[in-house]
């Protein structure tokens, strides 16, 4: 039986961009939430409950780059030039909070400004991955195998709402997260902005899940004809399911409970969009197959990955592993 080796790194490429969303999704939030939070000690506390895990996050996002880049270099070519700006703006996001973590505990007088760099990178950086996830659903034009569209193409009102979601999305992950990871007054903080950032999510994805069958053809026929139709009525109903365990979890005061209903929203808003673009790499332009380099290339690069992959899972696993419970205020950066 042959081997559908463009298929299997496709699956790869997507489970290494879920796990950026959903690991750097929450640390992503609680950048998006510092500005909210009260008081120096509770801020100090927000950002030590992801110090220790915010870089490692940060490796599937260089795998799912790496990766297109590798296995599906069409893809790689055609999406990168339409969506150049909202990328940079992402890295350049990314960088600014990277560095607030180390420059933020090396001053007093100028700790504002790395407060700011920290938060302004977080919501930059979200809000540059929605627009460039919009971008990418309502469409790239392609003529000749290459990209044939305009610099602003990327900036659209569907666009601009996916980016809003996102930075919401990602602050109801990092609410969650904190809820999980403090307690006291910052945990009663932020369950309350979890509320909050709970509702403007899911009113944020009922938008855009309505409005996207009506970008392309393809993606109406995609929800609305049987066998992939009956999806168009189990994620929704999933995810309502999770929105009354987020709601449960955060009224009975639980601790673990909103963060993995969040995490499952995140997880099924995923899967919607994989049923909208299956069977393309570049909606709705160039497929998984028309976009994977030779099978030997494949073959080769599977390899690599067989060990690479597990090996990050691994280290990953033992650094939540290590790092499990509350945060102590007492302990982190100094």
């Amino acid at each position: 039986m042959e081997i559908d080796l463009p298929l299997i790194w496709a699956a790869l490429i997507a489970f290494a961009v879920l796990a950026y969303v959903i690991l750097d999704g929450f640390d992503l939030g609680v950048g998006i939430l510092f500005p909210l939070i009260k008081g120096e000690q509770d801020r100090s506390t927000a950002m030590n409950s992801i110090a220790p895990v915010w870089d490692g996050n940060e490796t599937w996002l260089v795998l799912g780059g790496g990766g297109l880049f590798a296995v599906f270099p069409l893809a790689y070519a055609t999406i990168l030039p339409a969506l150049y700006a909202p990328i940079i703006t992402m890295l350049l996001g990314l960088i600014f909070r990277g560095v607030a973590f180390e420059f933020r505990w090396r001053t007093q007088r100028g700790r504002f400004l790395w407060d700011w760099s920290f938060a302004g990178g977080s919501i930059i950086a979200a809000f540059a991955q929605g627009i460039a996830l919009g971008a990418l659903v309502q469409g790239i034009e392609v003529t000749n195998r290459a990209y044939s569209g305009g610099w602003w193409d990327w900036l659209t009102p569907f666009s601009l709402v996916t980016g809003a979601a996102l930075v919401i999305g990602y602050a109801l992950l990092g609410a969650t997260w904190l809820v999980m990871k403090t307690d006291g007054d910052l945990q009663r903080q932020v369950r309350r902005y979890a509320r909050i950032t709970g509702v403007a999510t899911l009113t944020l994805i009922g938008a855009v899940s309505l409005w996207t069958p009506f970008l392309r053809p393809v993606y109406l026929e995609r929800w609305f004809t049987w066998p992939t139709a009956a999806f168009s009525m189990v994620v929704p109903a999933l995810i309502l399911g999770c929105a009354w365990m987020l709601y449960r979890g955060l009224a009975d005061r639980r601790d673990t409970q909103p963060f993995l209903a969040a995490l499952g929203i995140f997880i099924l808003c995923y899967a919607g969009i994989g049923i909208s673009f299956y069977p393309y790499m570049v909606p709705t332009s160039i497929t998984i197959w028309q976009a994977a380099a030779p099978d030997k290339s494949l073959l080769f690069l599977l390899v690599g990955a067989a060990v690479l992959i597990p090996t990050i899972l691994a280290y990953t696993a033992y650094v939540y592993w290590v790092f499990r419970g509350k945060v102590d205020p007492s302990e982190g950066y100094h």
